[in-house]
Formats: structure tokens, sequence, C-alpha cells
């Protein structure tokens, strides 16, 4: 090992993807986390600094995202040395654009970089659940795994498949300046499910995974429309429907929520049809009174590296 302190940058992700609750994202060029990780001779993990977080954030490794990713590296590798984080937030709390996910895989990709001989990418992966249950009390790989593959992931209990994509295939994403917890947008979803419900986002799901590697835009447009999850959390998103209305009527193959919410994503066909529908969602949060940050970004988004 020649260096002792790294920092690495994880981007923004749109979880759930709208018809893959839990095991379908895909990461945002632009928005994300800075972590710099420092090996230390302490058998420890500890969390140093925590800067441009406007809601406070633990700062126990056992409660924080990163320090208990890197909590269960040191468990699982039996580490004799320790590490200590400093977080660079850049992803608003509360956002649904996986700002817990991007500090624990930042915080991985850079540890590893650290370690005598570091571990390949998929390894990381279940030191990237254990960090993302600390912040949302379930281990779901929906926004950690794009975050370390990059792109469209596919991400199961203990699997990551990156899915390829049209390279026109982009994504304009809104965040409107509100606040909406994952714990409370989870409990949204208790209740009853009908069976056929499952059987139709079965399919929307199969459709839009079809699309994607076949390249079809009709496919993808076919099956972007999340009859599970969006219409018990679409209440919590002060206009929800004006913003999804905006979109689709600016060209996008299917919008829905990003995440838990309430960031508003659609997935278009080009840049060009991104960049309007984007202003249009943007326009239509203003409606609602909330002002919000856009970006517009291929759905094969980056995965995080290390930066310095």
């Amino acid at each position: 090992m020649s260096r002792s302190r790294v920092t690495a940058f994880a981007p923004a992700s749109v979880g759930n993807a709208g018809v893959g609750f839990d095991i379908l994202g895909h990461t945002i060029a632009g928005p994300g986390d800075r972590v710099t990780v420092t090996r230390i001779a302490e058998p420890l993990v500890r969390i140093s600094a925590i800067r441009g977080a406007v809601q406070a954030l633990p700062l126990e490794p056992e409660r924080n995202t990163a320090g208990a990713a890197l909590l269960a590296l040191r468990r699982a590798l039996d580490l004799r040395f320790g590490f200590d984080i400093e977080i660079d937030k850049g992803i608003a709390f509360g956002s649904g654009m996986g700002g817990s996910a991007a500090s624990a895989v930042g915080a991985l990709v850079a540890a590893n970089a650290l370690l005598d001989v570091p571990l390949p990418r998929a390894a990381l992966y279940p030191f990237a659940l254990d960090g993302e249950a600390a912040a949302s009390g379930g281990r779901h790989g929906d926004n950690v795994g794009p975050m370390l593959l990059g792109g469209l992931v596919l991400a199961t209990a203990d699997r990551l498949v990156r899915i390829a994509t049209p390279p026109a295939l982009h994504c304009a994403l809104v965040h409107p300046h509100a606040t909406l917890e994952t714990r409370a947008a989870r409990a949204a979803l208790a209740g009853h499910y009908a069976l056929p419900e499952f059987v139709a986002q079965s399919a929307h799901l199969a459709l839009v995974l079809a699309g994607c590697h076949a390249g079809d835009m009709q496919l993808i447009r076919a099956g972007l429309a999340d009859v599970l999850v969006e219409p018990r959390r679409a209440p919590l998103i002060a206009g929800f429907g004006a913003v999804k209305a905006a979109a689709l009527a600016g060209g996008a193959l299917g919008a829905s929520i990003s995440g838990a919410g309430p960031s508003v994503f659609a997935w278009c066909d080009g840049a060009a049809v991104a960049r309007r529908c984007a202003d249009a969602m943007r326009a239509a949060f203003a409606a609602a009174g909330f002002d919000s940050d856009e970006w517009v970004s291929p759905v094969a988004g980056p995965a995080t590296e290390v930066i310095a």
C-alpha cells in the first residue's frame, strides 16, 4: 500500500427506476457525495467530519451509513488497522437521490483503495447493504448497486447485474426543495396488495429490461409504469401528478418517483427531450410552490471512483 488517504466521489442515483422496487436503479451524472478515508493504526472506525449537511447526521459509526459499511468491512476482513472518515455531502437529505447510499459506497471505494489487496467491486456489495440498512432499516441494493458498478443495475440480495441501455436513453431528474424521509415513505407502503397488481408490475419490469436489452424505446415506454408503489407514495409529494403529466406531455417515455421521493424522474429518448422534460417538470413544481433543481444525464451514468 503506497497511500494512506483517499477521496472517492459517489454519484446520486434513481432508486427503484419506477418498476423495480428495491432491486433496480441507475446513477446520475452531476450531484454526489465526496468521502475521504484515512487509514489509521487504531483498530476502529471513526467519523471525524460531516460537511454540507443541512440536517445533522450521526457521527456514531454504527448509526452512519459510511461508518456501518466500514465496520462491516473491517469485521469481514479481520483488519488490524482502522479508518477515519470525512464526508462532504452533495446530495440533499431525504431527496430520493440515494444520499445515504452514496456516503456508504464512497467510503467503501475509498477504503478499498487503502487495503493491501483491494477487493473487486462486486465484493463490496454486502458491506454497502450493511451501510444502507443503517439509514433505511433494510438491505436493499437499488441505490448502492448502481453506485458500485455505474449505469442501470439489477441488484438482488446477493448479486449485481449491470443492464446495458440504449445510448440515447436519458434521464431528467428534478428535486423539489422538500424532504421526504425514507422510513416515512416506506411506511406508506404498508397494507395489502392484489395479485393482479404484482402480475402487472412483473410484466412492466420485464418490458423495461427487454427494451433495454433490445434497444427498443417502445418496449421501455410500454413498461415504465409503476402500479405498486407510486399510487401509495404519490400523495406524499405535493404537485406530483402535475409534474408527471408535464414530463409525459414533454415527450418522456415514462416518469415516476425517484427512490423514496420527493424527487421525480423521467426517462427520455435523447438528451434534448430530457432537457425539455426537466424544464417542464421544474415549472410544474414551481406552480405547486416549490423551487427545485434539475439534472439531465444518460441512464448509463457513472460509477463511484477515486478522485484523489
